[in-house]
């Protein structure tokens, strides 16, 4: 009880909510405009249990998670390593301010030894976004004189003020202007577009990621970052990569730059590395870069974090590289992809729906032709060619969802795609089980699969009722 009587909720009970009970208080006390989003395509279900790959609900039907937490599961659900390295730390302190922490020096050292070339110098924090946040401050106080920070179309760095002031959509941007100043989007993959906008060499810093995952799944062209590199280091330009996603396996190897041998002035981490388990992230740097605004008794609480470096998050991401780089699972992606796009684009020549594959790894995306005629369309006056380029993938989503039980979901930026991006330990049976599944659900055609969704959608407002 409260002071003034209310009942509070214990965990006990948390853990007993049933599904009507979860989306009663998830619409009163959350995200209502979630919960109704959610509960369209039947995504409200309530999960309880997950280990590796697979997730049971309250009834008991297992699914294939092929989303992967968008790339914080490389290790799957639960992994048993990452549980018992917080039970061998349960004992330190996990949060204490005036003394340093060994664990959090033992995996700085670790990411020192893989990270690309001479990137050494390690800030943790708790997300990706701040990792963004801080790698934007470090570009910016490295060269006070130099305002303009350069971002890409269709990105995604995330939505506190500074990274969103970097995230390449309107829709994100628009409520909350004014964002920082002098940041300007260029499209993606332009090297044109980007040697124009350091010609002023007013840029402090040009942030991008190697492959664009909110965005659509869109892969850089070759040589792209090589020559990125040379032209931001011949204006004086840092150049950040945002390896949230893409980094620790994802893409075939431990990070995405290392497709082209390039080292960046700053990398930033996070998703995969605390195991799927503990919130971490972390931006890595030059020494000479970081000692320039951070060294020294005046600077070096410049930029701190109160969670950033506690002893479990060390523990999970200590145990989480070694892990990765233990069973060889950036190999593992690499294999496991090819295979998986083989496969895809075998749909493909069989699917007229299905626009192109794209990806590296296992991060890959679908994105679906838009039906341009037809009866059904015309009946509805153009709408459902509307509502099909907004939703078309959600629908698809929602079919891998309520009739094979996979677990996708379209991408932020490009809601046109989908993405497949399971854990990295996927075996190779389930690979087979999403194509033999996306095959059954395109065979239906557009209209079908249309209708399909708009039955369970009527089916979920009635049982909701």
């Amino acid at each position: 009880m409260n002071e003034d009587g209310q009942k509070l909720l214990s965990l006990e009970e948390a853990l007993t909510m049933n599904r009507q009970e979860l989306r009663e208080n998830c619409a009163r006390y959350l995200n209502p405009g979630l919960v109704e989003v959610l509960s369209l395509l039947n995504f409200d279900r309530l999960f309880v249990k997950a280990e590796g790959c697979s997730l049971w609900d309250e009834e008991g039907k297992q699914y294939l998670d092929c989303l992967g937490g968008y790339g914080a599961l490389n290790l799957g659900h639960n992994p048993p390593e990452i549980l018992a390295a917080l039970t061998k730390v349960r004992q330190r302190p996990n949060l204490l301010q005036a003394a340093l922490n060994p664990l959090a020096a033992a995996l700085a050292a670790n990411l020192a030894a893989v990270a690309p070339g001479d990137l050494s110098r390690v800030f943790f924090c708790n997300s990706g976004t701040e990792a963004v946040e801080g790698a934007l401050k470090l570009a910016r106080a490295h060269q006070p004189d130099k305002k303009k920070i350069i971002y890409c179309q269709n990105s995604f760095h995330g939505k506190s003020c500074g990274s969103l002031s970097v995230t390449g959509r309107e829709k994100y941007q628009r409520p909350f202007r004014p964002l920082l100043p002098d940041c300007v989007m260029i499209p993606f993959g332009d090297l044109a577009a980007l040697e124009q906008a350091l010609a002023d060499e007013n840029a402090a810093a040009f942030i991008v990621e190697p492959i664009q995952g909110e965005g659509g799944v869109n892969v850089l062209p070759p040589d792209y970052l090589y020559e990125a590199h040379r032209l931001c280091q011949k204006a004086c330009c840092l150049l950040i990569l945002d390896e949230v996603q893409t980094g620790l396996g994802r893409t075939g190897t431990l990070f995405a730059a290392e497709y082209e041998k390039v080292v960046p002035d700053i990398l930033c981490l996070a998703k995969a590395l605390g195991g799927g388990v503990m919130p971490i992230g972390a931006f890595i740097t030059r020494p000479g870069l970081w000692d320039k605004v951070f060294y020294g008794k005046d600077k070096y609480a410049l930029h701190t974090s109160t969670f950033g470096g506690n002893s479990l998050a060390m523990a999970a991401g200590l145990t989480t590289l070694d892990t990765i780089i233990k069973n060889r699972l950036p190999k593992q992606a690499m294999e496991k992809g090819r295979y998986l796009t083989a496969k895809l684009n075998e749909l493909k020549t069989k699917h007229k729906l299905i626009r192109e594959i794209r990806g590296r790894g296992l991060l890959i995306g679908l994105e679906f032709h838009q039906p341009v005629q037809g009866l059904l369309n015309k009946l509805s006056g153009g709408t459902i060619n509307k509502l099909a380029e907004e939703y078309f993938a959600s629908l698809i989503a929602g079919e891998l969802l309520n009739k094979h039980r996979i677990l996708t979901a379209y991408t932020l930026n490009n809601p046109n795609v989908i993405r497949i991006e399971p854990p990295l330990i996927i075996d190779y049976p389930s690979l087979d089980r999403i194509v033999d599944a996306l095959d059954k659900i395109l065979a239906r055609n557009f209209t079908g699969i249309t209708l399909d969704s708009l039955r369970a959608v009527l089916q979920n407002k009635i049982s909701n009722k």
